[in-house]
């Protein structure tokens, strides 16, 4: 073949020329028509502080407009099985790829959800022991603790037309690896008879102490008052032991109760379906607060806690069975894994080993297969699902990560960078939301956002490089390069909270004295053990207040006046001023306008296509009856009174006509976690994750404990925000409290009057105190990694 001659440039090609996503006119949420270019195939970090709009581009318009348009290449038919979504409220979008978003949402906190169910790393050994465990006990089925053992038999009908009609018999068996005491849990559940009933009374007096168990009520308690089967006027304690087996374990009976047909069943069983067989993070407060009370959960004696039959324990590979593979860390299981070579099941073997090297690779080599998924922190879900991709051979797609940071160690921090700039280097387009000055530091490209939150922020504040960030007037740019200073005087500790033998998870027997009075730091890399010793291992009764990273939940009519029980006041001050009742102040019972239910919108339904959400043109969106809205309290209606900020809402209800100190007292407490810019009335599901968190510190600062426990309550805070939490942690131990921090941020540590610093590695290189002291003598000594990052922030 001739070889070209010409030494002509060739112009560029047509498909080389589309290397930017390109956003213009973006209003979703707080955006105000926001116009950006974003380069491909490089890191882009977006900053801002909480509430600036972030989370809104990335994932409220650009994440989101690539998956609807990914679902609208499915066909119709298919569509009508996905969620449908509605296009982002912008102008134009252009130059998107397919996006995979890896977000802090918490994985699954179903029971029977694992780690190694949720990495699909339990599949692959499933099949492993299957192929090899010794004795072969069946399909990988019978591995399963999902899957139950069932045999059936029986004979069907076979119509062959021409009264040719053939009777056939079949048997039906499957092996399946599920405890059949604990179904595939690992806990049973015992019932503490006391807390159901007073059993000095009788049915018809009230007996039932179960929340929301009314007297009136056909489902629960007339279904046994009047089914027929117990006295109803004689005392609990005096049934007889054939009515006392029918009231707590009877089987499933049908009885007529005022000609209605209802089901009859015992009590126990009919609280566990009702109850126990519901995640318990997932309950209403009230409820979670009666099943604790109630029920006490004991691993199970029949499979020590592992869900597996005794068959599918006794099959082994060597001399370990799958229970005990899933039990280790996965950084011990990787190992044993590259010690088996069977050519026979050689892909399987490569594809598992991948799998359990990125969770090394990641920083979760600590964990095991067998840890309940809702277990798992914000942080620590988000990598867990980064694994599926870490191997991945797809380039040229977008990858956005929700603040991959989050429960990091300084150290792990570094790994994690990495991690990211590898997915870069293939090809990739990957977004980060991000406030760690680490990883901003990283980025090729940055977008801050701002100047303010809220309202006051969903501006482009800046777009270019990190040094540019560095020289621009941008709250951001200001505090890139703030360092805390080491605290010189420490508060004296007013008492001591002891905790002797601590073995929960990882801890080998810690004894550590948590000073009271003051602000203590615990601290150490991922998975050394802190959640364990502070939430694991506090001693009962010692008055201690929880604020943990568990996820607010709340429907599109919560808002932050019914989240922190702001409205009640609220509604009985509108009440008393104008002489009627405090429902009608409710858009969710007797106020609400009735053509929309109080919703201020009225949703469309349009089958595989997005529905339509359309203001309600009876209200006009204000979600009240015309009559409701005539009556004023401080020339305020209701609705007025919820489209106010906390800022505003705290001057109007603290003098004058409308002066209420209930309201008030919660309107402080909202201004002093930096929540003054939200709206009363502003949907929960619009808020950003570091909102949420303080949304929930808010409803704890009420309550009454005397040693507070907050984990990592800078996830989600920009560098302005968290000075601002140190004077409210100053305040709050100030004002008499203790105050114990799990946390990573060295901003944090720098402000500690103790810091107790675990390790020195994670899992079972972790589980021991490595320093205890004030932050001076942790940067002086530079013994621990925490050390070491800690002397290097503060410059020492």
């Amino acid at each position: 073949m001739a070889k070209r001659t010409d030494t002509q440039p060739t112009a560029p090609h047509a498909a080389d020329s589309h290397d930017l996503i390109r956003v213009h006119g973006a209003r979703v949420n707080n955006l105000k028509d926001v116009s950006i270019e974003i380069p491909k195939r490089r890191l882009t970090v977006f900053t801002g502080v909480s509430g600036s709009g972030k989370s809104s581009l990335v994932f409220g318009t650009i994440a989101a407009e690539s998956q609807r348009l990914i679902n609208e290449t499915y066909s119709a038919f298919v569509q009508g099985f996905m969620p449908t979504l509605a296009r982002p409220e912008v102008d134009v979008l252009d130059g998107l790829t397919t996006v995979i978003t890896v977000d802090q949402q918490r994985l699954g906190a179903d029971p029977r959800s694992t780690v190694g169910t949720a990495t699909d790393a339990n599949a692959m050994l499933r099949i492993l022991f299957s192929r090899l465990g010794k004795p072969h006990i069946g399909s990988p089925q019978a591995f399963s603790f999902n899957v139950a053992s069932v045999q059936a038999s029986g004979a069907f009908k076979v119509d062959r037309g021409a009264d040719r009609t053939r009777t056939v018999k079949r048997t039906f068996t499957r092996t399946g690896g599920m405890c059949t005491h604990c179904e595939g849990r690992g806990t049973v559940s015992d019932i503490d008879l006391t807390q159901l009933y007073d059993d000095s009374k009788s049915l018809s007096e009230g007996a039932f102490t179960i929340p929301g168990w009314k007297s009136d009520s056909f489902w629960t308690v007339r279904v046994y008052a009047e089914s027929g089967l117990l006295d109803p006027d004689k005392p609990i304690r005096k049934f007889t032991k054939r009515e006392m087996q029918d009231f707590l374990y009877r089987e499933p009976t049908k009885v007529k109760v005022e000609g209605v047909n209802l089901t009859y069943e015992g009590l126990i069983p009919k609280i566990q379906k009702s109850f126990l067989s519901k995640d318990k993070e997932a309950l209403q407060p009230h409820i979670r607060e009666f099943v604790e009370r109630a029920v006490t959960f004991t691993t199970c004696p029949d499979c020590d806690g592992s869900r597996l039959s005794e068959e599918a324990r006794s099959s082994k590979i060597g001399k370990l069975s799958i229970a005990d593979a899933c039990a280790m860390q996965t950084s011990d299981l990787a190992e044993w894994v590259r010690g088996l070579d069977d050519p026979s099941v050689a892909p399987l073997l490569a594809a598992l080993r991948r799998t359990l090297d990125s969770f090394v690779e990641i920083g979760l080599g600590y964990l095991s297969l067998d840890r309940p998924s809702g277990t798992l922190s914000g942080g620590e879900a988000q990598r867990v699902k980064m694994i599926r991709h870490l191997g991945s051979s797809l380039t040229d797609v977008t990858y956005v990560f929700d603040e991959p940071t989050i429960g990091l160690h300084p150290h792990d921090i570094r790994r994690m960078n990495d991690l990211l700039l590898r997915l870069r280097d293939k090809g990739n387009t990957v977004l980060v939301v991000e406030h760690k000055p680490q990883t901003i530091a990283i980025a090729d490209h940055v977008v801050d956002l701002g100047p303010g939150a809220g309202s006051a922020g969903g501006t482009v504040c800046f777009e270019g490089t990190v040094e540019g960030l560095r020289a621009g007037d941008t709250v951001t740019g200001r505090h890139l390069d703030d360092r805390a200073a080491v605290k010189e005087t420490v508060r004296e500790p007013t008492g001591v909270l002891e905790i002797r033998g601590a073995t929960a998870h990882n801890l080998r027997g810690v004894d550590v004295d948590i000073p009271l009075g003051v602000l203590t730091v615990v601290t150490g890399v991922a998975g050394s053990g802190k959640s364990s010793l502070v939430h694991g291992s506090v001693p009962a009764g010692a008055e201690v207040v929880s604020v943990d990273q568990g996820a607010i939940r709340g429907s599109r009519r919560s808002n932050p006046a019914t989240y922190t029980g702001l409205l009640d006041p609220i509604r009985k001050a509108f009440a008393k001023a104008n002489g009627v009742k405090p429902a009608l102040f409710s858009s969710n019972s007797e106020g609400a306008c009735p053509t929309c239910n109080g919703a201020g919108v009225i949703y469309t339904d349009l089958a595989m296509m997005a529905g339509v959400a359309t203001p309600c043109e009876e209200c006009e969106g204000k979600r009240f009856q015309a009559s409701v809205l005539d009556y004023h309290l401080g020339g305020r209606d209701i609705s007025e009174v919820l489209a106010m900020s906390v800022t505003e809402a705290e001057e109007f209800f603290g003098a004058g006509e409308a002066r209420t100190p209930a309201a008030h007292r919660i309107l402080e407490r909202l201004a002093d976690v930096g929540l003054g810019y939200l709206s009363l009335g502003q949907p929960l599901t619009t808020l950003s994750g570091g909102e949420r968190q303080r949304l929930k510190l808010t409803t704890h600062m009420a309550e009454k404990g005397g040693v507070y426990v907050l984990d990592e309550p800078t996830t989600g805070l920009h560098l302005a925000d968290v000075e601002q939490l140190l004077g409210l942690l100053d305040r709050l131990v100030d004002s008499g409290k203790s105050v114990i921090v799990v946390e990573h941020h060295q901003a944090v540590m720098a402000h500690a009057d103790w810091i107790i610093d675990l390790g020195p590695g994670a899992g079972h290189d972790g589980g021991r105190i490595v320093f205890e002291g004030t932050p001076a003598d942790l940067v002086a000594a530079r013994s621990t990694l925490t050390g070491e990052h800690l002397a290097e922030y503060v410059g020492a």
